[in-house]
């Protein structure tokens, strides 16, 4: 008896699967021929710039847009950037086979990313979460213990997957599902290193989140530009398209565009005053001395002609100067580590959610070293080392209980009015 063969051309599951990892793979025909291949010569430039431009002109739309709603909205921003990169690697490495014979197993996954996700996010914003409900005496409490059992719950979150994990072990799968483990940590460990530096930088102001961000942005453009206009010389084989024309053409557009952003940013309270508390209210402060601006007389300098006879400069420019500097040549590197990732792969790109572009992983390679960076630079050389009241106060509404202050408070007004009778 004939078997009936019209359901194979249904596509399963299982075989969208493959196909769609089959289209993102590189030929091998392609890939050689790439080597030599630079984007001044390619035939279909135009077409591909077309693409990467208009989808570069929503991203930078939504972006400002994003910036502008304040700081939740940004936090909320990198948190779905995460779970989008989180979902992309997750799914390099996924064999469709082998999961298939393991029910549940990709659950694990994100079990261990949003138990990541709690710890780190919980250290980040504990505080401004007690400064949000100090003037409830119910949420301040509720708060307090979140707080306080917030790294064991952690902990039995991680042990409980772990368990799960345990539990799930097959024979004959035992290589793979190690395997995955395995990765999965790497991947919450790139992500999260990452993120928390980042929302760092954005509650530390937005100006430290916004400019090193822009940096890259405009390191990208550049280089894409110059490389498609003037590229000759093969910059690293890893990227094949990457010219040294590119390079240092990036290099001193991102260095002045550093200069002249820190002025224009600096300007603004919105951007860089830090955020208390997780409230979306308008932003007042003392701008502090960074971003108050000095005058220089610039008339022995210029002829009489000229229309400026002074400049006012914020001295955070020259804090941008170092910023740029390595935006332009040493987070570049972030994204030939993920040319060299994807080869190693086999994969064109990390996903396909932006045309033009690959995935979110690809725009955010770069942008994970300079999240790191900026947070450095800016705990070392531009945030104050010594205490102040804020900083005390801070500690005192994050470590003591309700009735622990009220004790320090008592004691301090004893302290006070024995002095006062001493010096009287």
């Amino acid at each position: 008896m004939q078997k009936d063969n019209t359901t194979s051309a249904l596509p399963t599951p299982a075989a969208r699967v493959r196909q769609r990892k089959r289209s993102n793979e590189v030929p091998p025909e392609a890939s050689k021929a790439n080597g030599n291949h630079l984007l001044a010569d390619d035939r279909n430039k135009y077409r591909s710039m077309w693409i990467r431009a208009r989808s570069t002109v929503w991203m930078i739309g939504g972006f400002a847009l994003i910036i502008y709603m304040g700081h939740l909205y940004i936090w909320a921003m990198v948190v779905v950037i995460q779970i989008f990169m989180a979902r992309e690697l997750f799914c390099l490495l996924r064999k469709t086979h082998e999961d298939s014979h393991l029910p549940g197993f990709r659950l694990l996954n994100w079990h261990f990313f949003f138990t990541a996700m709690l710890f780190v996010y919980g250290r980040i914003l504990s505080q401004r979460l007690v400064n949000t409900v100090t003037p409830d005496k119910f949420l301040y409490k509720l708060v307090g213990n979140l707080i306080k059992y917030h790294m064991v719950t952690c902990y039995f979150l991680y042990i409980a997957g772990f368990m799960w994990f345990i539990l799930t072990l097959k024979k004959k799968m035992y290589k793979y599902q190690f395997g995955q483990y395995a990765w999965t940590h790497m991947i919450l460990i790139v992500v999260f290193t990452q993120s928390a530096f980042t929302v760092a930088n954005i509650f530390e102001g937005i100006f430290w989140f916004l400019l090193p961000a822009s940096l890259i942005v405009i390191n990208d453009i550049a280089a894409y530009i110059f490389g498609f206009f003037f590229g000759r010389t093969p910059l690293i084989k890893l990227s094949p398209k990457k010219t040294w024309e590119g390079f240092i053409g990036a290099s001193i557009a991102t260095i002045i565009s550093a200069f002249v952003l820190a002025n224009i940013m600096g300007r603004f309270q919105w951007l860089t005053c830090p955020r208390k508390d997780l409230s979306t209210g308008w932003l007042h402060c003392d701008p502090g001395p960074l971003f108050k601006p000095e005058y220089f007389d610039l008339s022995g300098w210029v002829p009489r002609w000229f229309p400026w006879k002074e400049v006012s400069i914020l001295p955070v420019q020259w804090h941008a100067l170092c910023v740029g500097l390595f935006a332009s040549i040493i987070a570049p590197f972030g994204g030939f580590f993920a040319s060299g990732f994807k080869r190693a792969f086999k994969i064109k790109d990390f996903g396909d959610s932006i045309p033009g572009h690959g995935g979110i992983t690809d725009r955010m390679d770069c942008q994970m070293v300079m999240a790191v960076f900026a947070y450095t630079y800016h705990q070392s050389f531009v945030m104050a080392q010594s205490c102040s009241v804020e900083m005390i106060l801070e500690q005192i509404l994050m470590n003591l209980t309700f009735e622990e202050q009220q004790d320090l408070y008592v004691k301090l007004g004893q302290m006070f009015r024995e002095r006062q009778f001493r010096q009287s």
